[in-house]
């Protein structure tokens, strides 16, 4: 029998105390836009693809600004692998400071995100759908982003259980907030697809001061002077955070931008395309989500390594992410390929008139998901390995031509010129995603090769 290294298992050890509630958090935060759409989706196939289209461009928004921002958890872990405390504390600090000053220009972003719906001629009603769902769910933006912040802070200290309690306490009540503000009740009036939005944002706003008031009330936080220095702008450091955020946001941006991209080609395909893409975005979404907080606990522990010096340990952290990730993508593979029918019924009735062409569009699309769900999670993994080490422009080259290229480019000659349609887009991400994953893990294979040697 073979038996494990003493420090391969502390390692795993202290990278599951980080990743399982981290992943748990991610994945009920992501719960709230799928219980969203739960609930709209009964509505009609229009406002599905409303949710699903106006809501992936706002997540887009907020994915590429929280990846700027999980530098910020970057230079806390190295801070503290360091053992300075006190610019551990600094770091989150300004990086709440960095948060708000990007907040307030994507609020505006979002309100007027069927700017691009109109651009890109989607369907009339969908667009009107959407403009009131953007118009209360903007004011979800800087919660989310303090939030993201805190998260950080908290996660590199290894106490994610408090993410977990909250982000499932608001799944809850986001679930109960948007049916009651959708369809109305105990003397309120239905407000549609404005209250479903309006919902996410008192939701976001319940997160944010949740973990606020837990930072500030445990003991263990405040020895790193969060809350007892100056709020002030200390400019080199913010600095710092833009010039490391910034490549590492471009690469989100091409990541997230990617899905947003297919969702808006599957609009001008038509609304059932649209609909349809939304659902199966609901499932694959659920295995990324999980992916991608074993992908942060990744970053958290190589960049710990990294701050004490250490790439043999970095190296090993990275690969021990990347393995867990291949092995829990690889064990949900099965649910879509077997479960295709229920997961369709979760989002649209049977009575719904355009419910047959959106159901045999999604079991094509969820076959195919399914087969590009591990390459999924793993890009994740080494993307975020790589970033612990400050190592963010050669993944904005990768990313740049397998999510865009291959994937966008490749998937739009499929869907138009062969005329594949949806399917043809879904192949292009099965292509594009695949690539990169490969890429970026010999990427990480030869950097940390060549600085342990």
């Amino acid at each position: 029998m073979l038996q494990i290294d003493t420090s391969l298992k502390d390692e795993l050890k202290q990278f599951v105390i980080i990743a399982i509630p981290l992943s748990a958090a991610y994945l009920a935060e992501f719960a709230m836009f799928l219980t969203t759409k739960m609930v709209v989706g009964k509505l009609g196939y229009h406002s599905l693809a409303a949710v699903g289209i106006a809501g992936d461009l706002s997540f887009e928004v907020l994915v590429v600004l929280m990846a700027l921002l999980s530098v910020v958890g970057v230079l806390a872990a190295q801070a503290l692998g360091a053992g300075n405390k006190r610019q551990l504390g600094t770091s989150i600090r300004q990086g709440i400071i960095v948060a708000t000053g990007l907040g307030i220009p994507a609020m505006l972003l979002i309100w007027n995100l069927d700017l691009a719906l109109i651009a890109t001629d989607q369907d009339p009603k969908v667009i009107e759908l959407a403009q009131r769902y953007l118009l209360g769910l903007s004011g979800a933006v800087l919660p989310v982003l303090w939030f993201s912040v805190l998260r950080s802070f908290v996660a590199v200290l290894s106490q994610t259980v408090s993410i977990l309690v909250i982000t499932i306490t608001a799944v809850g009540l986001n679930y109960m907030l948007t049916l009651w503000f959708v369809y109305g009740g105990f003397g309120l009036a239905p407000m549609g697809l404005f209250g479903a939005g309006l919902a996410t944002t008192l939701v976001s706003w319940f997160m944010f001061f949740a973990l606020l008031a837990h930072v500030y009330r445990k003991p263990l936080f405040r020895n790193y002077g969060v809350f007892k220095s100056k709020w002030q702008l200390q400019w080199p450091l913010c600095r710092e955070i833009l010039w490391l955020g910034l490549p590492v946001a471009g690469l989100a941006f091409l990541e997230a931008g990617l899905f947003g991209a297919t969702s808006i080609l599957s609009g001008v395909i038509g609304a059932k395309t649209l609909a349809a893409y939304g659902i199966t975005a609901a499932w694959v979404g659920i295995s990324f989500v999980i992916a991608f907080g074993l992908a942060e606990a990744t970053m958290i522990r190589v960049a710990h390594a990294t701050g004490r010096n250490n790439m043999s340990d970095a190296r090993r952290a990275g690969f021990l992410g990347m393995s867990v990730v291949i092995a829990v993508t690889s064990s949900m593979v099965v649910v879509p390929l077997v479960f295709s029918e229920q997961i369709i019924l979760i989002f649209i009735s049977p009575a719904d008139p355009g419910y047959a062409r959106v159901s045999a569009l999604t079991t094509q699309f969820l076959t195919i998901g399914a087969l590009f769900m591990v390459f999924d999670g793993l890009q994740a993994a080494a993307a975020r390995a790589l970033r612990g080490m400050k190592d963010n422009m050669v993944p904005l080259w990768i990313a740049g031509f397998g999510y865009w290229i291959l994937g966008i480019g490749g998937g739009s000659i499929l869907a138009f010129y062969y005329q594949m349609g949806g399917a043809g887009l879904w192949w292009g991400l099965a292509i594009g995603l695949a690539v990169a994953a490969c890429l970026l893990t010999l990427r990480f294979h030869r950097f940390t090769r060549a600085k342990s040697a």
